[in-house]
């Protein structure tokens, strides 16, 4: 059977039964499984994408902390629910196949989501959902205003009125000087509005920036 690779790397903390009988399993794995030689600088360095644990380690206060997806092997998913936030729980024992597909896919979508959050000041951008967030506040943004705000937080130096037309609005340099403070005024009155922030979005004589 041929199995698709991925360039995942999954460390694995558990006992040493099931750590020896996932090894024997490995061939079978779309991703890395890393049981050896782990140590607290990889960890911290981020080299993995995903952490499997049955909770019966030396570990359990940094895999309870680390941002990656935590999956937690039991013999029993039935009744209460563990006290930690684990991306994927998978009882005992595993279907081989299932369990390879969802350790991938729990593993790309943190990825995914990873990838869309943008930290800006206070702020996060979430541009998968489209919402610029602050504390427990979500303010809905378009998709060329999240053009917009990445452009900003991307670039070295305010962007000029005729570069924000041309690479956001795909508008000409003729276009009508309006156009640009328009729609940047109305995204700063919504930010505004529901944030209470006037110095989101800067302007000065050299164009607009953060």
């Amino acid at each position: 059977m041929h199995i698709k690779s991925y360039n995942i790397n999954v460390a694995c903390f558990c006992n040493e039964n099931f750590t020896k009988s996932l090894e024997e399993l490995k061939s079978f794995f779309g991703f890395n499984l890393i049981s050896k030689n782990i140590n607290d600088e990889d960890l911290k360095a981020n080299k993995f994408h995903a952490i499997i644990t049955d909770l019966d380690n030396n570990k359990k206060k940094f895999i309870h902390d680390t941002n990656i997806p935590k999956i937690l092997i039991q013999k029993d998913i039935q009744g209460s629910k563990p006290k930690e936030s684990f991306g994927l729980v998978a009882k005992l024992p595993l279907n081989v196949v299932q369990f390879n597909q969802d350790v991938i896919d729990v593993c790309k979508k943190h990825e995914f989501n990873k990838n869309s959050l943008i930290k800006i000041k206070d702020y996060t951008l979430d541009k998968n959902a489209r919402t610029l967030i602050k504390e427990n506040t979500k303010l809905q943004v378009t998709e060329k205003e999240i053009i917009f705000i990445e452009m900003l937080y991307s670039s070295q130096k305010p962007l000029s009125r005729d570069y924000i037309l041309k690479n956001i609005w795909n508008y000409s340099s003729e276009t009508d000087t309006h156009t640009v403070e328009t729609h940047i005024y109305r995204l700063r009155q919504k930010i505004k509005k529901k944030f209470e922030d006037n110095n989101f979005i800067k302007n000065s004589k050299d164009g607009y920036s953060f």
